[in-house]
């Protein structure tokens, strides 16, 4: 009979804390933009407190919010299934703290 190996719950915390460098950790006030559409994607973000509202402009210049994110959520992960420009912006909806990981970084320890 096949051993059952029991499957352990992935936790963020533990998988950032394994990122050697490339990481830095930011404070964002309210409705401050933490990254905005259009612009490179080179980075993820991991919220460890506050709010985050994602949202798109459209080419008629409609905006739309796609998504209200909080904490243990990232966001910014479009990079890794290699989009170049950033989809949406980012914007603090309360204060936050904020983690960044650079791109090759978050590969590196993926892999």
């Amino acid at each position: 009979m096949a051993k059952k190996v029991k499957k352990v719950p992935f936790d963020p915390k533990v998988f950032l804390a394994t990122i050697d460098g490339g990481r830095s950790l930011s404070y964002y006030q309210k409705d401050e933009v933490i990254f905005s559409q259009g612009k490179p994607a080179d980075s993820v973000f991991y919220i460890q407190k506050g709010k985050v509202k994602i949202t798109v402009v459209s080419q008629q210049g409609k905006e739309a919010v796609v998504a209200v994110l909080g904490p243990d959520e990232f966001c910014g992960e479009g990079c890794l299934a290699g989009q170049p420009r950033r989809m949406a912006t980012a914007a603090a909806m309360t204060e936050c703290d904020i983690m960044q990981v650079q791109k090759a970084d978050i590969i590196r320890v993926l892999h």
